[in-house]
């Protein structure tokens, strides 16, 4: 059975030393109060809880799954899933980065995301049934009615409550404007909706008393495509003006998804039938505020990815430490042994590090990415505010494919350092490399958020986001450039910084000729672009690390952080060098070929 530690020293590194959080958010007000203590007092706990409660239902969730009624139309959650939700409620975990005037305690969106890699680590099937809720709290949080806040933010932020998203149908995926689902005017003010969601995840379960399903559905005089889209609140039970639970509402799950992973959450086909639901926001601009709980998943997709690689890479270092097989080329290490660990083969090695410097480059970005979201929520400055806002826009489809790509990549090289072992369920590794491959997929796939990336946030704007993160990574080069000891991290940085806006530019020039070559390019140069962010993160904390013993702070954390930094620099970064060639190679190559001949 695996084992998971809270990684608490690397998040207090890059939370306090690194990024400085307590520094970069004294200006907003409801956070000037918070300090480096409080934080960490908070995640230490909520590690406890990840680790104690919630990581030996994992590998028990998985085997077991979830089980549907047909008759009653009910979901019952694995073994201790119940029980485990009833524990986070009471802890007062769900209220961590709510608005207190709902109930919330008001910490960081920071803070919040900490504590989710760690649940993503220990579970992230359990995870899910929570994690959807801070979602639908954002959601409603922007765009609600003072009703509608009233009625249903407590209870969201209390956790007696869950929530979930139904964007999906049958006939349309990413592809939002043909969906079907139909909602017709009452005249009391609300409305029927008729119709079919798919892939919901968390739309039915036994963890919570309700559930409120925010469902996207056409009016019946909406114009076609996305301009025609409404958001609807669509509760499972209704609910009375006190705020308790009335009548089942015509929202129920037909079937449960027959999935890779993630056996441990309920993944649901919702039918809809003359459903009472309100209207958020206004009519047909239900994208709009549907946009702030996607983005939020988003982010928290990419951080399901970082948890699973920590969690991953913990396991297989244990084993590569134990497991004896083989001498090592060099010759005997453990000469009392019939055979030397695994841990001294170079590739075993290379496999670990691999593992190791996403999950820290994963975590440091994920980390400086959420501190501008709260900077981009709450400061007070509107030129900070839109500055926050920008490059949030621009990392978010970035955390969201790079770490999910390298999350597949890392767990599936953790389960190659166990051997046959790795693909025997008990061990647990086969588990994660299952459970990360769902997180590519969902949320809009990764080839739609690398067109997200290069077509809307960097082509859309003529460069304006990537400028301004460039001159970041510009201002950190010319400071650092002139140390010695920081020549192995500035001088590829700087390359690659340069070769970007150049890929950038050409890219652009093919584009304006044929808008197709954003296609052909699209995945690679996100991928492009998410190696600069972890070069500059990497670069950052190598310096940190430099400073630290300089400073003659001899925590080995620091050799390993700097160890870490160099393999990334060696092994990972070059990477970019063959992206940036078939980024080039253009469309041609790709559409040449006949249908006919496929």
């Amino acid at each position: 059975m695996p084992h998971y530690n809270p990684p608490l020293r690397d998040l207090q590194f890059v939370l306090h030393e690194l990024i400085d959080v307590v520094g970069e958010l004294k200006e907003i007000p409801q956070f000037a109060e918070v300090d480096a203590d409080t934080i960490n007092a908070v995640l230490e706990e909520g590690g406890k809880f990840a680790a104690e409660v919630v990581a030996p239902l994992n590998l028990g969730g998985d085997a077991q799954g979830c089980t549907l009624d047909k008759a009653t139309h009910e979901v019952t959650a694995p073994e201790g899933f119940k029980a485990a939700y009833a524990k986070y409620v009471e802890g007062g975990w769900p209220a961590l980065s709510c608005d207190p005037a709902y109930g919330g305690q008001g910490l960081p969106h920071t803070v919040n995301q900490c504590f989710y890699e760690m649940l993503n680590s220990a579970n992230q099937a359990w995870t899910m049934y929570p994690g959807l809720s801070h979602g639908a709290y954002e959601a409603l949080h922007a765009h609600g009615t003072d009703e509608q806040k009233a009625l249903y933010l407590p209870k969201l932020t209390s956790g007696e409550w869950t929530g979930t998203m139904c964007l999906t149908e049958p006939h349309c995926g990413t592809d939002l404007g043909l969906l079907r689902t139909k909602a017709e005017p009452q005249a009391d003010g609300t409305y029927k909706i008729t119709g079919q969601k798919i892939f919901i995840s968390a739309g039915e379960h036994d963890l919570a008393a309700n559930i409120v399903h925010l469902v996207l559905a056409r009016l019946p005089d909406a114009p076609a495509g996305s301009k025609g889209i409404s958001l609807f609140i669509v509760p499972k039970f209704l609910v009375n003006a006190d705020g308790s639970v009335g009548a089942r509402n015509g929202i129920h799950c037909g079937a449960l998804e027959h999935k890779m992973g993630i056996h441990g959450n309920a993944t649901c086909q919702m039918i809809l039938e003359d459903a009472v639901g309100t209207l958020v926001g206004q009519p047909n601009k239900g994208l709009q505020a549907m946009f702030v709980m996607m983005n939020a998943a988003r982010l928290g997709v990419g951080n399901q990815s970082l948890g699973l690689t920590e969690v991953a890479y913990q396991n297989a270092v244990t084993y590569a430490k134990d497991r004896i097989q083989m001498r090592a080329l060099s010759g005997p290490k453990a000469t009392d042994k019939p055979a030397d660990p695994i841990i001294v083969h170079p590739d075993v090695r290379k496999m670990l590090l691999t593992a190791r410097a996403f999950a820290e480059g994963g975590r440091a970005l994920l980390i400086h990415t959420v501190v501008q979201l709260d900077k981009a929520l709450a400061h007070p400055d509107e030129d900070v505010r839109k500055e926050a806002d920008d490059e949030v826009a621009l990392l978010t489809p970035i955390i969201k494919a790079f770490i999910t790509d390298n999350g597949w990549l890392a767990t599936s090289h953790c389960m190659q350092v166990y051997g046959g072992h790795g693909y025997i369920h008990e061990w647990g590794m086969e588990q994660f490399v299952r459970d990360a491959r769902i997180n590519m997929i969902y949320e809009g796939t990764n080839t739609v958020q690398s067109l997200d990336l290069l077509g809307r946030k960097i082509l859309g704007d003529n460069g304006k986001k990537l400028k301004a993160f460039g001159k970041k990574v510009a201002a950190f080069v010319e400071d650092e450039g002139v140390r010695e000891d920081m020549q192995e991290f500035i001088n590829p940085l700087a390359d690659l910084g340069d070769k970007v806006t150049k890929l950038t530019t050409e890219i652009g020039m093919k584009a304006m000729g044929n808008a197709d070559e954003v296609g052909a390019a699209a995945v690679d140069y996100l991928r492009v672009v998410g190696h600069l962010t972890f070069a500059y993160l990497f670069a950052r904390m190598a310096k940190v690390a430099l400073d630290a013993q300089k400073a003659g702070n001899t925590d080995p954390f620091y050799a390993a952080k700097l160890h870490t930094a160099r393999f990334y620099f060696a092994k990972l970064l070059p990477e970019t060098a063959s992206l940036i060639r078939t980024c080039r190679a253009g469309l041609q190559p790709l559409m040449a070929m006949d249908e006919q001949l496929f």
